[in-house]
């Protein structure tokens, strides 16, 4: 073997250990049966995905592989087998790869490793039904966001009935003291003054024409006191 085709394999081994330490998944697949076509818009998809998807020679993945967390997946790489590997969705490789699966009816999974764990491929099939991590953290953020939302309403439904009952209270203290006002010094009737006057006249506002009507009103024989010592002798 000439040092140039060992330099070529040591690239590409140093390739996948590159995108390995990168990885949040690994997912190996065997791709039998695919035509080109097929393989073409399989490709196109997992681009679409951010998803890594490369045909290795499987002794090339091993010596890759060997001394690291997916050394596991050593057990499976016999016959045709692909590699999916995803930077940022770690359910990215066996969510797409699972959709095209059903459609092709063709492929299959062999094992993987998500975020540091071997699965077998049941346990691919079975991480290709969670969601994505974006969904996954718009459901977090939803559920979240809903209590909150609540307590923020709660909390300002509380702050407006004591801002209400306060000035509910200020404005019954100002009426008090008005009411209170009319009601404990009522004002006697004028005409009831006027009856306590006219009932009661002083001495000094009858005149002199009225003490002459009474003088003359007097009965006639009531005798003075001067007549009737005349008259006893």
């Amino acid at each position: 073997m000439s040092v140039e085709h060992l330099k070529a394999k040591q690239a590409i081994i140093d390739e996948i250990k590159g995108k390995l330490e990168k990885a949040q998944s690994c997912v190996i697949v065997d791709y039998m049966g695919i035509t080109v076509e097929e393989a073409d818009g399989m490709r196109k998809k997992l681009r679409e995905a951010d998803v890594d998807y490369t045909v290795y020679k499987n002794t090339l993945v091993k010596r890759a592989i060997d001394g690291t967390e997916y050394a596991d997946l050593a057990q499976v790489l016999e016959g045709p087998s692909a590699v999916a590997i995803s930077y940022d969705d770690a359910v990215a490789p066996a969510r797409v790869l699972n959709g095209i699966i059903k459609d092709l009816k063709k492929m299959e999974f062999k094992a993987g490793v998500i975020e540091g764990t071997y699965f077998d491929a049941k346990g691919v099939v079975s991480i290709a039904g969670l969601p994505s991590r974006d969904e996954m953290i718009a459901k977090f953020m939803g559920s979240i966001q809903s209590p909150l939302s609540a307590a923020v309403r709660t909390l300002q439904a509380v702050a407006d009935a004591k801002a209400n009952g306060v000035d509910a209270a200020q404005d019954a203290g100002e009426s008090k003291p008005e009411e209170q006002s009319e009601t404990a010094a009522p004002e006697k009737p004028e005409a009831s003054a006027e009856t306590e006057v006219a009932a009661e006249p002083k001495v000094e506002d009858v005149s002199e024409e009225q003490k002459t009507e009474n003088a003359e009103a007097a009965p006639a024989d009531v005798e003075k006191p001067e007549e009737a010592e005349e008259a006893s002798e």
